[in-house]
């Protein structure tokens, strides 16, 4: 059968919104001394409806300090409010302003008393400034902060919900290249905090608090304590593997000079496998290239340490250690739903008819090898906020998505990448196969992979799509997905770029490159 090879990941996209300025206007305050605002953030929030994008600034206006003395106005850009996190370019678009005033909002949002707030970072070279001025705004607030150090996000959101604390903030940009960064927020169990179940409501609150000092602060101020969480969660990713069955297999690790460099050794100094830990060493520039695993360029150089080391497995981290993406010994990528396709049998294998959530855009071998091993399909929106929930609702047992995340029950319905890891060499070594053979029986179809459009109007695309192709299966669930016998599609908005996402499926290659063709060149029509 030939294999079936993914199309790399494609953009369409012109420079508009680029520039940002930040603006320094003097003006009077109260007592007639000159006062500046700063202007902090515009366009980098990209609404996932497609509509215009408006510069709305959210005053701070000048209130008394707890020592009488004249507060500064600082003005915050919404902007910086995403659908699941907060981002921007530091410190043009998100500074330390931002992140106290962010504190005192997030502790504000929980409104409960006595509250413990988990903090990590990673290892972006304005993040330890951030910590301390967020740290600042929350105990303020009359918040304790539990501060945990560098902490990859999965690590953030296992400190939460083992220890019980109230909430929790990851200091990271993510995958996103160096100038960036921002924070994650979850609430009691590591429930994510997205545009719809809080971030917006936080975007308001941050109004009304002077820009340094605990000033309008109504209760005592909380304190900062230390707590190392990095034992605890190497063990409880460990538990549950027979550590000495797994082989002396030789893998690969790129973590790109980011934070889940401090994860790798701990988890494999119990095991007899040879790491070669590819920039390992923590460099918030990132020198060797971008923590964007799911994008071809930055996987070149494992590819070839695979090759060269003639390694059993290749796997590369993004920027904040909750993605992962596996290369084969053949220095080949496997897509995401084929890790998905393996990790759903080999669950329900030893946990039968159990519900595993199933990514949209997946390849449908993921739907036919849960049904074939006894498991029950559950289709589901994308995005890690949405995923959560519905597996917590649905107490579903797994779910993998395209571009590198892995969730699992076990892991509070958080991202779970080392279980994801010791499960794939835990079956290697019990089976005595290659990843390349284990995945092969899952390439029953053609996958173009994933194809971004920057389009202005994503709705128009969506109707003009829908209308062309309305004799199939619709389906509205994320975006638009339309089913024939033997092809597929799905169109959707991206809710952290401004993109149009679009991928094609098909029982051959040909099929699969026809409509692919046809639905790009659509797409592409649309705004000629």
């Amino acid at each position: 059968m030939e294999i079936n090879h993914r199309v790399p990941q494609q953009r369409h996209e012109d420079k508009d919104g680029n520039k940002v300025l930040i603006a320094h206007r003097a003006s009077k305050g109260s007592e007639g001394k000159d006062e500046k605002e700063v202007l902090i953030a515009p366009k980098i929030f990209r609404a996932s409806e497609g509509k215009d994008e408006k510069k709305v600034l959210i005053a701070h206006r000048a209130s008394k300090g707890s020592e009488g003395k004249d507060e500064k106005k600082v003005l915050i850009a919404p902007n910086i409010f995403r659908a699941y996190d907060i981002r921007g370019i530091y410190p043009k678009e998100l500074d330390e302003k931002a992140a106290y005033l962010i504190g005192r909002a997030f502790v504000k949002f929980l409104n409960k008393k006595n509250l413990r707030i988990a903090v990590g970072r990673d290892g972006r070279l304005s993040s330890p400034s951030l910590f301390k001025f967020l740290t600042k705004g929350i105990t303020c607030q009359g918040a304790n902060v539990i501060d945990i150090g560098l902490s990859t996000t999965p690590m953030l959101y296992f400190a939460v919900a083992h220890f019980k604390f109230d909430g929790g903030i990851n200091i990271t940009a993510s995958h996103l290249p160096s100038e960036y960064n921002g924070f994650k927020l979850v609430r009691e169990k590591a429930i994510p905090i997205s545009e719809k179940t809080g971030l917006k409501e936080i975007k308001k609150l941050t109004t009304g608090y002077p820009q340094s000092g605990c000033g309008s602060v109504i209760t005592r101020p909380g304190s900062v304590v230390k707590m190392r969480v990095l034992k605890e969660y190497i063990e409880f990713n460990l538990k549950g593997f027979n550590l000495k069955k797994i082989k002396p297999l030789k893998i690969v690790i790129d973590t790109a000079n980011a934070v889940p460099g401090i994860v790798v050794p701990g988890i494999f100094k119990k095991t007899n496998c040879k790491i070669y830990h590819l920039y390992s060493k923590l460099d918030g520039s990132f020198p060797n290239h971008p923590p964007i695993p799911h994008e071809e360029e930055n996987l070149k150089g494992l590819e070839r340490e695979v090759l060269k080391k003639k390694a059993d497995l290749g796997i590369a981290f993004d920027g904040d250690g909750d993605r992962i993406i596996f290369i084969d010994e053949n220095g080949e990528m496997i897509p995401g739903d084929l890790i998905t396709a393996l990790l759903a049998r080999l669950i329900l294998e030893e946990n039968p008819g159990e519900k595993v959530l199933c990514d949209v855009r997946s390849s449908n071998v993921v739907r036919d090898v849960v049904k074939e091993n006894g498991g029950r399909v559950v289709i589901g929106r994308i995005g890690h906020s949405f995923i959560k929930e519905r597996m917590r609702k649905g107490n579903i047992i797994f779910q993998g998505e395209l571009n590198g995340h892995y969730y699992s029950r076990k892991h509070y319905f958080c991202e779970a990448p080392f279980f994801v890891i010791l499960k794939i060499l835990e079956e290697m070594s019990e089976s005595g196969k290659n990843i390349s053979e284990l995945v092969k029986p899952f390439q029953r179809y053609f996958h173009s992979g994933e194809i971004n459009f920057k389009v202005k109007d994503k709705k128009k695309v969506l109707e003009t799509l829908e209308e062309k192709f309305r004799e199939g299966k619709v389906l509205k669930i994320d975006g638009l997905r339309i089913d024939f016998s033997d092809w597929w599609f799905n169109a959707r908005p991206s809710h952290t770029e401004p993109v149009l996402r679009l991928v094609v499926e098909a029982k051959n290659r040909k099929i699969m490159e026809q409509k692919k063709k046809e639905i790009s060149s659509l797409i592409l029509k649309i705004f000629k």
